[in-house]
């Protein structure tokens, strides 16, 4: 192979390699389906044509045929009355026809057989359109299935799972501590309302006593003044 041989072939190669990625496998099948269907349709009007042939080659045969029975009684009627020279012509008529009817009776066989074969092809054709639609639905399907796979595992290439994970467990980590604060407040100001009762059930301490003895001490001051004894009348001076 020459240096522009081995060229061309790797050219060739690479083309076909594309044209094969670029096919679209549900299309294809689908093309491919419609073809066979035309081809279907073409062979139908094949069969009804040699069928139809069959039918005309059949009624030419049974005519001539039927023309050199005919022919033949008439060559028997004529030697009969002794007519020899008619004889001989209607002999000759039943000989023309009796040809013609062999003739058209191998042509009907041979017609015959191809009606046959295309019938049988027919019926193959048919036969193998029907699992060609089946396989098809399954392969569509499988496409479809392998294109939304294709799709997903592309989407989830794109995201970036460590940097969102990350991100999830930051968000945690403040969540946790607004909680924490939150709770230690809380229990902040449960602790003062706590203090708060302790000292009113505790009592006012040194500054209630103080304010204890000073009344005390009021009351004593008041008291003598109030109940100082009186001088005796009945006393002189």
């Amino acid at each position: 192979m020459g240096l522009f041989d081995r060229i061309a072939a790797v050219l060739k190669s690479n083309l076909n390699s594309v044209v094969t990625k670029a096919e679209d496998p549900e299309k294809m099948l689908n093309q491919t389906v419609n073809d066979m269907q035309e081809d279907l349709v073409q062979l139908r009007q094949a069969v009804a044509q040699a069928i139809a042939s069959e039918k005309r080659i059949e009624q030419q045969y049974l005519q001539a045929d039927a023309q050199a029975n005919e022919w033949q009684r008439r060559a028997a009627l004529a030697v009969s009355k002794d007519n020899d020279e008619l004889a001989r012509e209607a002999l000759t008529r039943r000989k023309s026809f009796s040809e013609s009817a062999t003739g058209l009776k191998t042509q009907l066989e041979q017609q015959r057989k191809t009606v046959a074969t295309l019938k049988t092809n027919l019926t193959g054709l048919e036969g193998k359109i029907s699992e060609a639609k089946a396989k098809k639905d399954l392969l569509v399907a499988r496409a479809r299935s392998a294109k939304a796979t294709e799709q997903i595992n592309q989407t989830l290439g794109k995201v970036n799972t460590g940097g969102s994970f990350s991100t999830f467990e930051r968000m945690e980590e403040k969540v946790n501590e607004l909680e924490a604060r939150s709770q230690a407040v809380a229990e902040l100001a449960t602790d003062n309302l706590e203090d708060q009762f302790k000292v009113l059930e505790s009592g006012g301490g040194v500054e209630d006593e103080l304010l204890a003895l000073k009344s005390q001490l009021g009351s004593q001051k008041s008291l003598p003044a109030a109940e100082a004894p009186k001088p005796d009348a009945d006393k002189a001076p």
